[in-house]
């Protein structure tokens, strides 16, 4: 959210290119899909942004199988975050397992690139297992659609809902 005191509304860069908002109603500009709000709160839910499922699996079954699932779709892990032990070490709390995936698909990441280079800011593609209060575990994945959507460009809209289309088969797998 930007909050500003001026109804003003001011230039700023998306997509590597300076774009002038147009005003689209009261304390709202926007540009594209992106919305700035001044001074009025925007909600998105979980479910705007991410989808997933719970699964039978136990945390480590859950995170050798998406690994192993987004190899098969093109996907490596670049980054591996163990949020329970970062906690731990750095907060001294105790929390249940949970791991933050940053899965990338090199051929479709170039493409995106390619297309919009400041689009970097919104990859990877993160991929959560983690075990919930009842001792389930949980996997999410953050939906390339809603995030990389926020560029509205049409090429990228086409490169996210592919990485959809894979992320789910990962998904269906666990």
């Amino acid at each position: 959210m930007v909050t500003s005191t001026s109804t003003t509304p001011v230039p700023f860069t998306l997509g590597g290119r300076r774009r002038k908002p147009r005003a689209s109603g009261r304390g709202v500009v926007r540009c594209h899909r992106l919305e700035y709000h001044c001074g009025n709160t925007r909600k998105f839910t979980l479910q705007d942004l991410a989808f997933g499922k719970t699964t039978s699996l136990t945390h480590d079954e859950a995170i050798a199988r998406v690994t192993a699932d987004l190899a098969k779709e093109g996907f490596g892990v670049l980054t591996e975050i163990d949020v329970a032990a970062t906690m731990k070490k750095k907060l001294g709390l105790e929390m249940p397992p949970y791991r933050i995936l940053g899965a990338c698909n090199p051929q479709f990441a170039q493409r995106a690139l390619e297309a919009e280079p400041q689009i970097g800011a919104l990859l990877p593609c993160n991929v959560v297992v983690r075990t919930n209060d009842t001792g389930a575990t949980v996997v999410e994945v953050m939906d390339p659609g809603a995030v990389l959507g926020l560029v509205g460009r049409p090429e990228i809209t086409l490169i996210a809902a592919e990485v959809r289309s894979r992320l789910e088969r990962v998904l269906r797998g666990v």
